[in-house]
Protein backbone atom coordinates (compact mmCIF):
# COMPACT_ATOMS: atom_id res chain seq x y z
CA UNK A 1 0.00 0.00 0.00
CA UNK A 2 3.18 2.21 1.13
CA UNK A 3 4.50 1.82 -2.72
CA UNK A 4 0.94 2.20 -4.45
CA UNK A 5 0.28 5.86 -2.23
CA UNK A 6 3.79 7.00 -3.43
CA UNK A 7 2.95 6.05 -7.16
CA UNK A 8 4.21 2.83 -7.24
CA UNK A 9 2.25 1.12 -10.52
CA UNK A 10 3.12 -2.66 -9.76
CA UNK A 11 2.19 -2.00 -6.58
CA UNK A 12 -0.78 -0.66 -7.06
CA UNK A 13 -1.07 -3.17 -9.75
CA UNK A 14 -1.07 -6.38 -7.35
CA UNK A 15 -3.92 -4.06 -5.05
CA UNK A 16 -5.70 -4.25 -8.28
CA UNK A 17 -4.95 -8.32 -8.79
CA UNK A 18 -6.29 -8.88 -5.37
CA UNK A 19 -9.53 -6.74 -5.76
CA UNK A 20 -10.37 -6.69 -8.99
CA UNK A 21 -12.81 -10.30 -9.18
CA UNK A 22 -14.79 -8.27 -5.99
CA UNK A 23 -15.19 -5.09 -7.85
CA UNK A 24 -16.28 -6.31 -10.91
CA UNK A 25 -18.15 -9.16 -9.01
CA UNK A 26 -19.99 -5.88 -7.46
CA UNK A 27 -20.52 -4.32 -10.58
CA UNK A 28 -22.26 -6.81 -12.55
CA UNK A 29 -24.59 -7.46 -9.67
CA UNK A 30 -25.47 -3.84 -9.93
CA UNK A 31 -25.56 -3.68 -13.51
CA UNK A 32 -26.43 -6.80 -14.92
CA UNK A 33 -24.33 -6.36 -17.23
CA UNK A 34 -20.53 -8.19 -17.88
CA UNK A 35 -19.48 -5.67 -20.75
CA UNK A 36 -21.05 -2.38 -18.20
CA UNK A 37 -19.31 -3.92 -14.81
CA UNK A 38 -15.84 -4.57 -16.68
CA UNK A 39 -15.78 -0.34 -17.83
CA UNK A 40 -17.23 0.47 -14.22
CA UNK A 41 -14.56 -1.58 -12.87
CA UNK A 42 -11.71 0.20 -14.98
CA UNK A 43 -13.76 3.69 -13.48
CA UNK A 44 -13.34 2.17 -10.41
CA UNK A 45 -9.55 1.87 -10.05
CA UNK A 46 -8.91 4.05 -12.43
CA UNK A 47 -10.31 7.00 -9.84
CA UNK A 48 -8.83 4.76 -6.60
CA UNK A 49 -5.39 5.56 -8.88
CA UNK A 50 -6.31 9.07 -9.03
CA UNK A 51 -7.25 9.48 -5.07
CA UNK A 52 -4.90 7.09 -3.56
CA UNK A 53 -1.97 9.70 -2.69
CA UNK A 54 -4.86 11.21 -0.39
CA UNK A 55 -5.93 8.25 1.38
CA UNK A 56 -5.95 8.72 4.96
CA UNK A 57 -6.20 5.14 6.34
CA UNK A 58 -4.31 2.76 3.73
CA UNK A 59 -5.34 0.30 6.50
CA UNK A 60 -9.07 0.97 5.14
CA UNK A 61 -8.31 0.53 1.68
CA UNK A 62 -11.25 -1.76 0.84
CA UNK A 63 -14.15 0.29 2.35
CA UNK A 64 -12.80 3.22 0.72
CA UNK A 65 -12.68 1.17 -2.47
CA UNK A 66 -15.94 -0.13 -2.03
CA UNK A 67 -17.28 3.89 -1.39
CA UNK A 68 -15.91 4.87 -4.87
CA UNK A 69 -17.31 1.48 -6.39
CA UNK A 70 -20.27 2.75 -4.98
CA UNK A 71 -20.29 6.02 -5.85
CA UNK A 72 -19.51 5.23 -9.87
CA UNK A 73 -22.72 2.88 -9.51
CA UNK A 74 -24.58 6.19 -8.72
CA UNK A 75 -22.79 8.57 -10.98
CA UNK A 76 -23.82 5.95 -13.84
CA UNK A 77 -27.61 5.53 -12.80
CA UNK A 78 -27.52 9.18 -13.09
CA UNK A 79 -26.41 9.37 -16.82
CA UNK A 80 -28.47 6.89 -17.32
CA UNK A 81 -32.44 7.57 -18.43
CA UNK A 82 -34.10 8.51 -15.56
CA UNK A 83 -37.09 7.09 -16.11
CA UNK A 84 -36.32 3.30 -16.49
CA UNK A 85 -38.26 1.21 -15.08
CA UNK A 86 -37.74 -1.95 -13.63
CA UNK A 87 -38.93 -5.24 -16.24
CA UNK A 88 -42.47 -6.97 -15.27
CA UNK A 89 -42.53 -10.17 -13.66
CA UNK A 90 -43.83 -11.79 -16.52
CA UNK A 91 -40.68 -10.66 -18.75
CA UNK A 92 -38.46 -12.71 -16.51
CA UNK A 93 -37.94 -16.57 -17.44
CA UNK A 94 -35.69 -18.45 -15.53
CA UNK A 95 -35.06 -21.81 -17.83
CA UNK A 96 -31.28 -22.72 -16.68
CA UNK A 97 -30.30 -24.44 -13.73
CA UNK A 98 -26.66 -25.17 -13.55
CA UNK A 99 -24.53 -23.52 -11.06
CA UNK A 100 -23.79 -20.69 -13.88
CA UNK A 101 -27.31 -20.52 -15.39
CA UNK A 102 -28.51 -20.20 -11.29
CA UNK A 103 -26.12 -17.20 -11.16
CA UNK A 104 -27.12 -15.95 -14.67
CA UNK A 105 -30.76 -16.20 -13.66
CA UNK A 106 -29.94 -14.72 -10.44
CA UNK A 107 -28.58 -11.01 -12.23
CA UNK A 108 -31.40 -11.23 -14.43
CA UNK A 109 -34.17 -11.31 -11.85
CA UNK A 110 -32.09 -8.64 -10.14
CA UNK A 111 -32.41 -6.37 -13.45
CA UNK A 112 -36.28 -6.28 -12.67
CA UNK A 113 -35.47 -4.61 -9.66
CA UNK A 114 -35.15 -0.62 -9.71
CA UNK A 115 -32.17 0.44 -9.89
CA UNK A 116 -31.82 1.81 -5.85
CA UNK A 117 -33.62 -1.49 -4.72
CA UNK A 118 -31.47 -3.29 -6.89
CA UNK A 119 -28.51 -1.70 -5.29
CA UNK A 120 -29.59 -1.91 -1.53
CA UNK A 121 -30.28 -5.52 -2.12
CA UNK A 122 -26.74 -5.69 -3.53
CA UNK A 123 -25.17 -4.17 -0.80
CA UNK A 124 -27.15 -6.19 1.90
CA UNK A 125 -26.78 -9.44 0.82
CA UNK A 126 -24.09 -9.71 -1.38
CA UNK A 127 -21.47 -7.05 0.45
CA UNK A 128 -23.12 -7.87 3.74
CA UNK A 129 -23.84 -4.25 4.65
CA UNK A 130 -25.75 -2.90 7.19
CA UNK A 131 -28.86 -0.71 6.77
CA UNK A 132 -26.77 2.35 8.22
CA UNK A 133 -23.82 1.69 6.13
CA UNK A 134 -25.51 1.03 2.87
CA UNK A 135 -27.62 4.81 3.73
CA UNK A 136 -24.24 6.37 4.82
CA UNK A 137 -22.78 5.21 1.29
CA UNK A 138 -25.52 6.04 -0.72
CA UNK A 139 -27.00 8.85 0.88
CA UNK A 140 -30.61 7.46 1.24
CA UNK A 141 -32.14 7.34 4.59
CA UNK A 142 -32.06 4.49 6.30
CA UNK A 143 -36.30 3.77 6.63
CA UNK A 144 -35.80 4.05 2.46
CA UNK A 145 -32.98 1.12 2.64
CA UNK A 146 -34.44 -1.09 4.51
CA UNK A 147 -37.95 -0.53 2.32
CA UNK A 148 -36.02 -1.32 -1.26
CA UNK A 149 -34.38 -4.12 0.42
CA UNK A 150 -37.77 -5.68 2.06
CA UNK A 151 -39.61 -4.55 -0.99
CA UNK A 152 -36.62 -6.16 -3.48
CA UNK A 153 -36.41 -9.04 -1.48
CA UNK A 154 -39.70 -9.79 -1.79
CA UNK A 155 -39.84 -9.36 -5.90
CA UNK A 156 -36.75 -11.68 -6.09
CA UNK A 157 -39.06 -14.25 -3.80
CA UNK A 158 -41.31 -14.08 -6.46
CA UNK A 159 -39.25 -14.27 -9.97
CA UNK A 160 -37.05 -16.87 -8.00
CA UNK A 161 -39.83 -18.98 -6.90
CA UNK A 162 -39.23 -21.95 -9.61
CA UNK A 163 -36.10 -22.47 -7.83
CA UNK A 164 -37.69 -23.96 -4.90
CA UNK A 165 -39.63 -26.44 -6.14
CA UNK A 166 -35.63 -27.80 -7.52
CA UNK A 167 -34.48 -27.73 -4.42
CA UNK A 168 -37.03 -29.90 -2.89
CA UNK A 169 -37.43 -32.40 -5.63
CA UNK A 170 -40.54 -30.99 -6.54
Amino acid sequence: MRLARTGDREAFSELVGRRQVWIRDLMRRCSGDVALADDLSQQVFLQAWRALPRLQQPARFGPWLKRIAINTWLQHVRKKEPTREAVDNEEITLAQTDSAGVAMDLDHALSALSNDARLCVVLSYHEGMTHEEISGHTGMPAGTVKSHIRRGTERLRKILAAYVGQETGE
